[in-house]
């Protein structure tokens, strides 16, 4: 096998493993599914509605939160992205 193809294989597969999917995303202080669902459902957001939710962490650190409603009204978090309040 070209040695080439092997190294940038190996490359993809170590970038492919460290990345976040969003099944990987725990919920922190903070979050709106933190200690469970919330006890009301989501009946007048639509299914696949996107929910940004914004708050900051123990540590201070502002976070940005984004949730999809799924089919049976729950939350799913996909995305989070910690840092700095941006200025405006």
């Amino acid at each position: 096998m070209n040695p080439i193809l092997t190294s940038t294989a190996m490359i993809l597969s170590l970038v492919a493993a460290s990345c976040s999917t969003p099944e990987d995303l725990e919920p922190i202080p903070g979050s709106i599914t933190y200690g469970g669902q919330p006890h009301g459902k989501l009946t007048r957001s639509p299914i696949g509605s996107v929910l940004p939710h914004e708050f900051y962490n123990q540590l201070g650190n502002w976070v940005q939160e984004t949730y999809i409603v799924q089919p049976d009204r729950t939350l799913k978090l996909v995305r989070r992205e910690i840092g700095q309040y941006p200025e405006r």
